[in-house]
């Protein structure tokens, strides 16, 4: 800053100074931080956590032993798939066995879930739905139009993506292995010759399968058998050309019956003779 060259002048023998300017200094704060809202983020994220960590520790303390390891898995692995909770610390899935269910009851669950779709409940007379020696049997049976599949065609149609999806879905979260079998009726297929109600039969049960182990559907491993038996199962054997023998089967195999019926090298094991 210049210096300012300082002025006298007589007045009465005195000598008058100039007035020194007035210099103002404004000094910033270095510590302004400490008084703005940067700690009450800070202070809102650490009362959140806290929050979820109790939300977790009361959750794991009036769960069941399956539910805390649920729990205890996602947080492992978030990313886990939804049959697979918990694992172990290598990462690897540790599968729960799913709990055996009621056939009767899933008969009823089954057919609540069909009532609430509007267009499946308009066809419910041709879903039949049975408890049998072998297990839950659901039949999805054939008009003269078709009504599962395109007529002569195992290309399943709205109907049919509509029902195989839910039932894919409802039977995909029981352990119990599963069995879908064709049929037809005794008329000859006609359109190809070298193509019969044999594959026909064949052909519609694993366009069934095809759909029922899609995403959110039946486990890879569940499918145990696909049939097609042509017209030689009838369900109506009085008129073996009753539309109602075309249909797709799926059966969900009673847990108890498999149990009971050891596989060959169990037989092997024991000295027994195997099943010819």
């Amino acid at each position: 800053m210049p210096r300012r060259r300082l002025s006298s002048r007589s007045n009465g023998g005195r000598v008058a100074m100039a007035t020194p300017p007035i210099i103002i200094i404004k000094k910033k704060d270095g510590h302004g931080g400490h008084h703005g809202g940067a700690w009450k983020v800070a202070y809102a994220d650490f009362v959140t956590a806290m929050m979820a960590l109790f939300i977790v520790l009361w959750l794991m303390s009036n769960s069941t032993k399956q539910e805390q390891l649920a729990i205890s898995g996602y947080f492992k692995d978030p990313s886990g798939t939804a049959r697979k909770v918990g694992t172990n610390l290598a990462g690897t899935g540790e599968t729960l066995p799913l709990a055996k269910p009621d056939l009767s009851k899933l008969k009823e669950t089954l057919q609540k879930r069909i009532q609430e779709i509007a267009t499946l409940n308009k066809l419910k007379k041709n879903i039949e739905i049975t408890v049998t020696s072998e297990g839950l049997r659901i039949e999805l049976i054939e008009s003269e139009q078709g009504t599962f599949f395109n007529s002569g065609s195992a290309a399943l149609n709205q109907n049919g993506q509509e029902i195989i999806g839910l039932l894919a879905t409802e039977l995909g979260q029981v352990p119990n292995d599963i069995s879908i079998e064709g049929h037809t009726d005794a008329k000859p297929f006609v359109g190809m010759s070298k193509y019969s109600n044999w594959e026909l039969s064949s052909d519609r049960a694993n366009s069934a399968r095809r759909l029922m182990q899609g995403a959110d559907g039946l486990r890879i491993d569940q499918v145990k058998q696909v049939r097609g038996f042509a017209d030689q199962r009838l369900r109506n054997p009085k008129d073996a050309f009753d539309p109602s023998n075309r249909r797709v089967s799926i059966i969900v195999q009673n847990l108890a019956t498999k149990l009971e019926e050891p596989d060959e090298s169990d037989k092997a094991a024991k000295g027994e003779k195997p099943t010819e």
